[in-house]
């Protein structure tokens, strides 16, 4: 007794190691300082810029970035910083548009096939493989051109060509959840098939669906702005990113700012938007 005393004590006794904490990474830090920043843009673009994003002074045309123009200004002599600014709240705003639609409409089709199977399953999923086989911003485009050019319609094309792509994937986590034993045992005690859809399945199928939105949100400012520079947005004076980018791209060897720094913005939100995604879905 006296032995395992001692022993106990002395284990007891001896200094245990610090549990580290998981620091965050520091990429991730300068991410979320990133998405902070657009997303204030957005919210209250009015805070970071005074200048009017619509009338310029024309005396003040093409000038280079400087402390008073940061981002410099364009043909018109706007100030670009101000315009990229405004123009985030249409972005960010569609991209959002374009990813609920495609959660909402693909995560029921795969939900509603991977759960009842059989005759539903084999059309849901030859649906899905026709609109997988065409490429999604060639889509995007054929949508939009039968909506009308606006934003709210690349938004709404946006979320069409990649309700497929969430579609493949809730049916696969609706196959896998309703084989286990959980949902069995909620069928034998009497639950109805909506209520074991709702309360058992979807809860469960839904998790994959959730990251891959997080990701589908940088893929859609992606598509959406290749679609406002082709001409498919709101007409100017619109600020969209997209539009900002093609209309500058007419200076481009003698004002490159009118192309880089809009591009800068939307590169830099997007690998933001991923690199948070990836952590995230790491920590999981």
């Amino acid at each position: 007794m006296a032995s395992v005393l001692t022993s106990t004590t002395i284990r007891d006794a001896a200094p245990r190691r610090p549990v580290r904490a998981r620091l965050v990474p520091a990429t991730v830090v300068v991410a979320a300082l990133v998405l902070l920043v657009v997303t204030a843009w957005a919210i209250a673009p009015g805070l970071f810029s005074s200048a009017d994003p619509v009338v310029g002074d024309t005396a003040e045309k093409l000038l280079p970035p400087s402390a008073a123009h940061w981002f410099g200004t364009d043909n018109l002599g706007r100030d670009v910083f101000a315009r990229v600014v405004y123009g985030t709240r249409s972005s960010v705003v569609s991209a959002l548009v374009a990813v609920f639609i495609a959660v909402v409409i693909g995560g029921l089709l795969g939900l509603v096939a991977g759960f009842f199977g059989g005759i539903v399953d084999v059309v849901t999923a030859r649906v899905i493989d026709v609109l997988l086989a065409i490429p999604s911003f060639l889509l995007a485009v054929v949508v939009v051109s039968s909506l009308g050019f606006q934003t709210i319609n690349a938004a709404v094309a946006t979320g069409i060509s990649a309700v497929a792509v969430f579609a493949r994937v809730m049916r696969s986590e609706a196959v896998k959840v309703r084989s286990t034993v959980f949902v069995e045992a909620a069928r034998l005690q009497g639950g109805s098939r909506a209520h074991v859809l709702l309360a058992h399945v979807l809860p469960n199928a839904s998790r994959s669906v959730l990251s891959l939105a997080v990701l589908q949100f940088g893929v859609s400012i992606l598509v959406i702005a290749g679609l406002a520079f082709l001409g498919y947005g709101d007409p100017p004076p619109a600020s969209d990113w997209g539009l900002l980018v093609s209309a500058g791209k007419d200076y481009l060897v003698s004002s490159p700012w009118l192309v880089y720094a809009p591009s800068a913005v939307i590169v830099a939100t997007v690998l933001s938007i991923n690199r948070v995604s990836r952590w995230l879905r790491a920590k999981d």
